[in-house]
């Protein structure tokens, strides 16, 4: 068990992106955010507070800062310039995933309204240190969620770096950094939309840059403080651009915990599905008197329809237990999921004891033959007949007659007032690949029903966010396209959107890097990543807890150099775990909860699954009761 993560003088020793933006950043940038810093903010209906200086810059809603056309209609050659080419986003690629003009989308579990582009019409803004007003009024806030992209005139493709500072209105501050890929070189698995081509000065379709994204990044924040106004970053490089379409605030007024989980893997051929109803079946691990659903399109390419939605207690396979509860949306039965965006249903009145099989079932009256899909399914979910319309209150079962081998869509159930929450994140092992059939048990289930044996403990949430074939550093899968194996993007890809968008995550759990070092990926690079997941959670105010790698000699990619790699991964965790100023909360050793004593570079016999790589119900067990309950939930 680490103690803690500072030094004797309680300063922290954990190196973050800011310490090295700040320490370059130039006198004149830091003048220029300091003043920024303590300008009074206006909207059009509110009076700006009186400033001493009369000069300075009054916060304006994002809207009023407007200035730039980078999106333009296809045909309709040289009206939008982004990246200073002549080349803009295309308005007809947006229209096609379900973005329109002036509309509202949801992204990192943050409400964000798009800029109202059209022709000629400025549709966001270069970042240079420009104030800007959130709401009308101070308001307390989780997260600050941007909707960004970078451009380079370099041609490098290298990422844009800026920093930026948020203003509370009790006069504090907060500055962060923002990196944000470039529009055309970035990664598509870190991308919260992907369109496929970019109109240029010439013409539309298929040009010289391909494909380009937007993207989403998240900004914590001291919840219990009200925000004034943000300060949008400044750039140092005078070969970047960081442009800015929208910016909101996560509220931080209600208090939601997730029971269940999943990370979305990979978006696949599905069905085809029209005019039927999904039902998948789901477990609580905390409980809670109201609850809410969420339904994620990530990866996608097209908007979807949900036409209702409900959410029951499950007596056997397909059939409720008593009746099912009818789910809204903004006060609606249904609603539109755009591409790359999220849908929370509105909340509801069901008690959910913990440790209770549910069942959530939503009607999707159009044509879906690609979806968004967590993989590696060993739950048993169901769906109706093509053409049988709505079926989600049904308490019988009997119209669902087929099995649906993945959870396509839903991603999370929340409670309302819960204790907390502790992410599984991890590959296989953590999913549970040889777990039984609708058994849980899988790790993190094991784990959840010891909390909640503990009379003397308290009972959080457990989410088990692993993706089998998931890799700490690489995408397995790339972030775009239809996926033949989805294994995921990368943990340091997708960490914003699963946990750390999740609702009362206090505690991480990483176990993963295995599957990097079978590979090819180098020790130090898994470490390296590994470190880069422990300085995200800290910047959260999340505890993170590390897992040793566990043996898998015998497995055809588990070679020499892996076992070598793995030992090197290991002797640094186990290291960690004595160093006053660990990056990590704690060390769990489940490489000695696992290997054979006698060959300590493979699994007990008892404990393999036969594969030698993944551990048997047994071995899954093993790892859960390794963990000590107090040092992950105690005081």
């Amino acid at each position: 068990m680490v103690g803690g993560r500072t030094d004797a003088d309680g300063r922290d020793r954990r190196s973050t992106v800011w310490d090295h933006v700040l320490r370059g950043a130039s006198v004149i940038v830091v003048a220029l955010l300091l003043l920024a810093a303590f300008n009074t903010r206006t909207t059009p209906d509110v009076t700006a507070r009186p400033s001493d200086d009369s000069e300075a810059p009054v916060a304006q809603p994002l809207s009023a800062l407007l200035d730039r056309v980078g999106i333009s209609q296809d045909g309709s050659a040289g009206t939008g310039d982004l990246d200073g080419a002549g080349n803009s986003l295309s308005e007809r690629g947006l229209a096609a995933a379900g973005w329109h003009p002036g509309g509202k989308l949801v992204l990192l579990d943050t409400p964000l309204e798009l800029p109202a582009y059209g022709p000629g019409r400025p549709d966001h803004v270069i970042a240079d240190g420009q104030s800007v007003a959130l709401t009308a009024e101070p308001a307390r806030m989780r997260s600050l969620t941007f909707l960004v992209t970078g451009t380079r005139t370099d041609g490098s493709g290298d990422e844009v770096r800026g920093n930026g500072r948020v203003v509370y209105a009790d006069g504090g501050t907060k500055d962060f950094p923002l990196t944000v890929p470039d529009w055309a070189a970035g990664p598509a698995g870190d991308a919260v939309l992907s369109l496929p081509y970019a109109n240029s000065a010439t013409g539309f379709g298929q040009g010289a840059i391909g494909s380009v994204r937007l993207y989403a990044r998240s900004v914590p924040l001291d919840a219990d403080r009200e925000v004034d106004h943000v300060v949008l970053p400044t750039v140092l490089d005078d070969d970047a651009n960081l442009h800015v379409f929208s910016v909101g605030g996560r509220p931080a007024s209600q208090t939601w915990t997730g029971t269940w989980g999943r990370a979305t893997s990979g978006y696949m051929e599905v069905g085809p599905w029209e005019d039927q109803t999904l039902r998948l079946s789901v477990r609580t691990t905390t409980g809670g008197p109201k609850a809410r659903i969420r339904l994620d399109n990530t990866f996608a390419s097209r908007p979807v329809a949900i036409g209702a939605a409900s959410v029951a207690l499950r007596s056997e396979g397909a059939a409720t237990r008593g009746a099912a509860v009818p789910l809204t949306f903004d006060g609606a039965p249904g609603a539109v999921i755009p591409a790359g965006g999220s849908l929370v249903s509105d909340p509801v009145d069901i008690l959910l004891p913990p440790q209770t099989e549910l069942l959530v079932s939503f009607h999707l009256p159009e044509r879906v033959s690609k979806a968004p899909v967590h993989y590696a399914s060993v739950d048993t979910n169901y769906t109706s007949a093509p053409g049988s319309g709505d079926q989600t209150l049904d308490s019988t079962g009997e119209p669902f007659t087929g099995l649906v081998d993945q959870w396509p869509f839903l991603t999370g159930i929340e409670v309302m007032d819960g204790p907390g929450a502790v992410v599984a994140y991890g590959d296989s092992i953590t999913d549970g690949l040889r777990a039984g059939r609708d058994a849980h048990t899988r790790w993190p289930d094991v784990l959840s029903a010891r909390l909640h044996a503990s009379a003397d403990l308290p009972n959080p949430g457990v989410l088990n966010l692993g993706i089998a074939g998931n890799r700490v550093t690489a995408d397995g899968y790339p972030g775009e396209g239809v996926s033949t194996y989805a294994s995921g993007v990368s943990m340091l890809h997708r960490v914003q959107r699963d946990v750390f968008a999740r609702n009362g995550v206090e505690t991480l759990v990483v176990f993963a890097g295995i599957n990097d070092l079978r590979w090819g990926a180098s020790p130090e690079v898994v470490i390296a990543g590994l470190g880069r997941l422990a300085a995200t959670a800290d910047e959260h105010g999340v505890r993170v807890f590390v897992a040793t790698l566990a043996p898998c000699a015998g497995e055809a990619r588990c070679t020499p150099e892996a076992e070598q790699g793995r030992q090197r991964v290991n002797t640094y965790l186990r290291e960690q775990a004595r160093e006053p100023g660990s990056v990590f909360d704690g060390v769990w050793d489940f490489d000695a909860a696992l290997r054979d004593p006698e060959v300590p570079e493979r699994l007990r016999p008892e404990y393999d699954s036969g594969d030698h790589l993944h551990p048997n119900e047994a071995g899954l067990r093993a790892i859960a009761e390794s963990v000590d309950l107090y040092e992950l939930v105690g005081d």
